[in-house]
């Protein structure tokens, strides 16, 4: 059986996990604060903190603005639960918007139609490591219509002057956006470190932070530490200096802290990401679209442009002139030809939970036909050419099966 997304553990992952764990220092430490450093630098953004995971960044930075009960996040409706789940926990509203046709981001219009008093952040969501429009959503916020109706109701809301845009790049970690990486292309960028990520560690994730000069990012980072380890004055690499012990407790913070052994893996492979796991990707990419390109059933993926380059994270195959139903019989027979696949994903107002807040897929008609059309296949640092072609093979035997193409 071909997988669908194992991580890359090879010797220099195993090794430098092992010194970290022989380093007695296994928790917050000198390779988390490295880290750290080396993505700010990799991404060109002003500080960047890393987490536990990509939705506790979102989430930490959803409470450090000040959203809660009464607000409003806008979003699109073609995402991971995550995205949404995070707005949820902080008491706000989700507003689901829908997507483009192309490259299944977010509508900017869209977005602008959904606007209203009570609107504090906006939540872009790289879409398969696909950048969204930042231009157009950063020069939105600022139009004289829309800024006329933001109601701040925090300090840190008074200080922006404005809606906030939040990206969701859980997928986007390398990718490009008018000569520009993801981290730098908004406010705030978050990615996350997922065992099925491009560059992964384990679990984890990190906040870039790039506000607008009327803030300090660096005082801010700061200001994350605190609240990312229960409100602690102190972390404990702070606290292992000698006579160093005492702290205080600031707030009621939470646990959102990244471990140096999470970090030696980030380490690894960031210093390999652009020359060695960008490219193979990429690779993976081309031979997807070279080989399916002569059936006229076939749509690819958007995933470079003559201004965006994705992180080539996901393939998101889609079928045209197919439905739902179709879609999933196509599915069964490639994994019975032992190949596995995936589908990113059932749009959040399909879900229990959110169909009984009240959404309806039938708003959101793009998103519902991408999904509808779409399968995911196998894009990993060790899949191999031969397994790429056995793939290809199995998806076009299977269309060809149950959708008489």
């Amino acid at each position: 059986m071909i997988p669908f997304s194992p991580p890359r553990i090879d010797q220099k992952i195993i090794d430098e996990v092992t010194d970290t764990l022989r380093s007695g220092w296994i928790t917050t430490g000198p390779r988390t604060k490295l880290f750290e450093k080396k993505l700010t630098a990799y991404g060109g953004q002003k500080a960047t903190l890393c987490v536990s995971s990509g939705s506790a960044g979102l989430e930490l930075m959803l409470r450090w603005f000040g959203v809660g009960p009464g607000d409003e996040v806008i979003l699109p409706a073609y995402t991971y639960a995550a995205t949404a789940n995070v707005i949820i926990h902080c008491g706000a509203t989700p507003v689901f918007v829908d997507v483009n046709k192309d490259d299944m981001n977010i509508s900017v219009s869209c977005i602008a139609d959904a606007i209203t008093e009570k609107t504090k952040v906006i939540m872009p969501v790289d879409l398969g490591g696909f950048p969204c429009d930042y231009d157009e959503i950063n020069a939105l916020v600022k139009r004289d219509d829309i800024w006329e109706k933001f109601n701040p109701g925090s300090m840190e809301q008074e200080k922006l002057g404005r809606i906030l845009i939040l990206s969701d790049a859980a997928h986007s970690i390398g990718a490009v956006y008018k000569g520009r990486k993801a981290g730098a292309l908004t406010d705030i960028t978050v990615y996350s470190f997922h065992a099925v990520k491009n560059l992964t560690t384990a679990e984890g994730g990190a906040v870039c932070l790039n506000l607008p000069k009327v803030f300090d990012n660096e005082e801010i980072y700061r200001e994350l530490n605190i609240k990312s380890l229960h409100g602690q004055s102190k972390d404990a690499l702070a606290k292992f200096q000698v006579g160093n012990w005492r702290y205080d407790i600031q707030e009621a913070g939470y646990k959102y802290n990244m471990t140096d052994i999470q970090a030696a893996m980030g380490l690894v492979e960031l210093e390999r990401y652009d020359d060695d796991m960008l490219p193979r990707r990429k690779e993976i990419f081309d031979q997807y679209a070279r080989g399916f390109g002569k059936h006229n059933w076939f749509q690819s993926p958007v995933y470079e442009t003559g201004e965006k380059k994705s992180s080539y994270h996901a393939y998101f195959l889609r079928i045209r002139n197919i439905d739902e139903e179709t879609r999933d019989k196509i599915i069964q027979n490639i994994f019975q030809k032992e190949v596995s696949v995936n589908v990113h994903y059932v749009p959040l107002p399909m879900m229990s939970f959110y169909k009984q807040m009240g959404f309806d897929i039938e708003n959101y008609p793009v998103s519902y036909d991408n999904y509808s059309r779409e399968i995911s296949l196998p894009v990993y640092y060790d899949l191999i050419d031969d397994q790429v072609s056995k793939v290809i093979d199995s998806v076009i035997s299977a269309v060809e099966k149950n959708a008489g193409s």
